[in-house]
């Protein structure tokens, strides 16, 4: 089973990783009129939640640039940035490595035990690293529509 998710993983993250390639950089900052974030803030959003949902409800540290939480986390926007967020190709890197990362910390661990049951923020409480890592393959293709609706609406305008 566990070979089973990771093969998820990796379909998703595919998925992810082929439309970032497709994004120039010069519309990745544009926020259409409806929307509070940008094609670039969901990219490092979805790199910056999957290292929350997998290291740190453990304690474990990110692997991400430390920029990223002050980027990238629930409730940040563009508009507030106060640095320079990363290009295309530096979060495409970012989520190509973290695979690796997750799958060398998740196998045999699946089953760990959180030091603490963690509730979202829709109120979904988990209690494993496992439940926890399978959440986030949800977020992620979630935040993938969000891209490709943003995308949408900057082309047709």
């Amino acid at each position: 089973m566990e070979q089973t998710i990771f093969q998820h993983m990796e379909t998703v993250r595919g998925i992810t990783k082929e439309f970032i390639q497709q994004i120039p950089e010069e519309i990745a900052d544009i926020v259409p009129e409806g929307f509070n974030n940008s094609i670039r803030w969901n990219f490092g959003h979805i790199a910056f939640i999957q290292e929350r949902l997998v290291f740190a409800v453990l304690g474990e540290e990110l692997g991400v640039p430390s920029n990223y939480e002050e980027l990238f986390s629930a409730g940040t926007k563009p508009a507030d940035w106060k640095v320079t967020p990363p290009s295309l190709a530096d979060i495409l890197f970012v989520l190509t490595e973290q695979t690796t990362r997750i799958r060398e910390a998740i196998q045999g661990n699946i089953n760990k035990t959180l030091p603490a049951p963690f509730t979202n923020r829709l109120g979904i409480t988990f209690h494993t690293r496992g439940e926890t890592f399978l959440f986030s393959f949800y977020h992620e293709a979630m935040h993938m529509e969000v891209i490709k609706r943003i995308y949408r609406a900057i082309t047709v305008e």
